[in-house]
C-alpha cells in the first residue's frame, strides 16, 4: 500500500454536504490540506442529483407537515418558523459566496419559483386558512397569500384547474418567494472552488476502512475502483457525508456513538414530463396532505424543476424497496449492516411499523396507471402518454435504540465522536420526500460540523463570518449576545 499520505481534512463523499463544508473550511483556514473521496466518477452524482432528488429549496413555506394542527384546533408552527430561519442563513452563505467569487453561475443551481400548499375539501381548507393566519404575522412568512375564489386558482394554477370539479371547495396558501435549487449544480460549483484552491479530489475511489490512531488522528484505507490500486491517508479530520455510505463507515470506525444505529432502505419515483404547454401552465412548487394514515414520507407534491436550464414537471413521490443503501450500491448493503449491537433496534422497527410495511407493499403494487391516477387527484386533465417514470434515489431510514428495541426516524442525524474530531453526517437519500431538509438547511450543519474541526474558533471566524450568521455558538461566545443577530448578508 506504501507510505501514508498526510492530510488536514478528509471529506469523504462530493455531495452538497462534503461540498458546503469544503468550501467553508477553504473560505477559513486556506492553508489547510484537503482531501475529497468519491466513489463515483464525478461530483453530486448519487444523493445531490436533481435526478435523485425529492424536492429543493424547502423552506417550510409549503410543506404541510410543518405546520400540524394541535388538539385545540390551534396550528403549531415551531417547526416551520425553525426550517425557514435555517433555509435563510443558507442563502445567506450562497449569496456571500455568490459576492466573493466563489459561486460563479448563480442561476446555474437557484431560480425563483412559487411554493405553495393546496387542499381540497371544506374541512381541510378551513385547516389552510388557519395556517395561513398562524404564519402570516411572523416576518418570514408575511408574504403568504390565502387564496379559496376558484377563477385566482384557476388565472395562478390553469394546469391543475383544467376539468376541476369546483364544486369541491380549494385552498392555497400561496408563497411568491420560493426557489428552486439544483443541488448538483451547487454541489459542483463549490468544489470546483475548493479544487481550485488546492483540494485533493479523489474520484472513482472509495474509502473501506478507517480506524482512530493513538494521537486521535484518522488513518483512511482506500481504493481506486478502476484499477484497484490502493492508497492509505492519514487525518486529523474526517467528515463522512456518504449518505446511504456512511452507515457502513460509522461501523468500521469503531466510535461507541454509531453503536445501536441500523438503516431502512427506501427507494422512491416520479412522474416526469418536459411537455411544454404543461410546463407552461404551471410554475409552482405545490404540496398536498398525504393520504390519510399514510407516513409523513408520503406527501405528495407536483413540482417545477429547473435541471440544466430545462424546465420540468415532477410529481410524486412514489415509494420503492431495495436492500441497497446507495442508487449504485449493492444487494448486500442491508444484511451487512446488520450488527449484534444493533440486531434488537432493527427487530424492534420491524414489529412496530407495520403502516410503513403496509404503504411499501402498497406502492410496490402500484401500475403506471395507477400513478398517474393519483397525479389527477392534484391535476385530472393529466394524460397518461404525458409522463414517464423516473427511478429516483435512495433514503435510508435512521434507525435508533430505544429501550430494549429501536424507533424509525425521518430525518437527519448527525454522529459525533466525543473524544476526536470525526464527525459523521448520516442523511443517507432524500427519497421519498424530506422530513428533515437536508439539502437546503446545508449550511445549519456544515457550520457546527466546521466548528468541531476547529477552524470555526478561530479570529478569522469572529471577523469575517459570526456577525452574520445568527445562529453561531462562536458568534455568541465572543460578542456576549446569546440571541440571534440580523444579517448583513443579502440572501439571493
Amino acid at each position: 500500500m506504501g507510505t501514508t499520505e498526510k492530510t488536514d481534512v478528509v471529506l469523504v463523499g462530493a455531495g452538497i454536504m462534503s461540498a458546503t463544508l469544503g468550501a467553508l473550511i477553504r473560505l477559513l483556514e486556506p492553508d489547510w490540506s484537503i482531501t475529497m473521496i468519491e466513489r463515483l466518477d464525478g461530483a453530486a452524482a448519487e444523493s445531490s442529483d436533481p435526478w435523485n432528488n425529492a424536492g429543493t429549496g424547502h423552506s417550510a413555506l409549503c410543506e404541510l407537515n410543518y405546520t400540524p394542527e394541535r388538539s385545540d384546533g390551534s396550528i403549531d408552527t415551531t417547526k416551520a418558523i425553525n426550517v425557514n430561519e435555517q433555509f435563510q442563513v443558507s442563502r445567506q452563505f450562497w449569496a456571500y459566496a455568490a459576492e466573493n467569487g466563489v459561486l460563479p453561475d448563480v442561476r446555474g443551481f437557484l431560480n425563483p419559483i412559487p411554493h405553495v400548499s393546496f387542499v381540497h375539501g371544506a374541512g381541510n381548507v378551513d385547516y389552510l386558512k388557519r395556517r395561513y393566519e398562524a404564519l402570516v404575522g411572523n416576518p418570514l412568512f408575511a408574504s403568504m397569500e390565502f387564496i379559496d375564489d376558484k377563477d385566482e386558482f384557476a388565472r395562478r394554477l390553469p394546469f391543475m384547474a383544467a376539468k376541476r370539479d369546483f364544486s369541491d371547495p380549494v385552498g392555497l396558501n400561496w408563497s411568491q418567494h420560493g426557489t428552486d435549487v439544483d443541488f448538483g449544480a451547487l454541489s459542483r460549483q463549490l468544489i470546483g472552488f475548493t479544487a481550485q484552491r488546492g483540494m485533493n479530489t479523489l474520484f472513482g475511489h472509495e474509502v473501506r476502512n478507517l480506524h482512530k490512531e493513538s494521537d486521535g488522528s484518522w488513518t483512511l484505507k482506500v481504493t481506486n475502483r478502476r484499477t484497484g490500486g490502493k492508497r492509505k491517508f492519514n487525518a486529523k479530520f474526517v467528515f463522512v457525508g456518504a449518505g446511504g455510505g456512511a452507515l457502513p463507515l460509522l461501523q468500521k470506525s469503531g466510535i461507541p456513538e454509531a453503536k445501536g444505529f441500523g438503516g431502512f432502505p427506501v427507494g422512491g419515483a416520479f412522474l416526469r414530463t418536459d411537455n411544454q404547454a404543461l410546463t407552461a401552465g404551471h410554475q409552482a412548487k405545490v404540496y398536498g396532505l398525504p393520504p390519510l394514515g399514510a407516513p409523513p414520507m408520503s406527501v405528495p407534491h407536483l413540482d417545477t424543476r429547473v435541471i440544466n436550464g430545462k424546465s420540468w414537471l415532477l410529481f410524486g413521490p412514489f415509494a420503492g424497496w431495495t436492500p441497497k443503501f446507495l442508487k449504485q450500491g449493492k444487494f448486500t448493503d442491508l444484511p451487512l449492516s446488520v450488527k449484534p449491537n444493533n440486531i434488537m433496534s432493527m427487530l424492534g422497527v420491524g414489529l412496530t411499523e407495520m403502516g410503513l410495511v403496509n404503504y411499501l407493499v402498497g406502492q410496490l403494487l402500484l401500475s403506471e396507471a395507477a400513478r398517474v391516477d393519483t397525479l389527477r387527484e392534484f391535476a385530472p386533465s393529466a394524460v397518461d402518454s404525458d409522463w414517464e417514470l423516473d427511478i429516483a434515489g435512495q433514503r435510508v431510514q435512521v434507525i435508533r435504540r430505544k429501550g430494549a428495541g429501536g424507533v424509525l426516524e425521518f430525518g437527519t442525524t448527525v454522529l459525533t465522536a466525543a473524544t476526536a474530531a470525526s464527525p459523521a453526517y448520516w442523511a443517507p437519500r432524500r427519497v421519498p420526500p424530506p422530513r428533515c431538509p437536508r439539502c437546503s438547511t446545508c449550511w445549519s450543519a456544515a457550520s457546527p460540523t466546521a466548528t468541531r474541526a476547529g477552524c470555526l474558533n478561530s479570529r478569522r471566524w469572529c471577523r469575517r463570518w459570526a456577525p452574520s450568521c445568527p445562529t453561531s455558538p462562536a458568534c455568541s461566545r465572543r460578542s456576549g449576545h446569546g440571541g440571534p443577530r440580523r444579517s448583513s448578508w443579502t440572501p439571493l
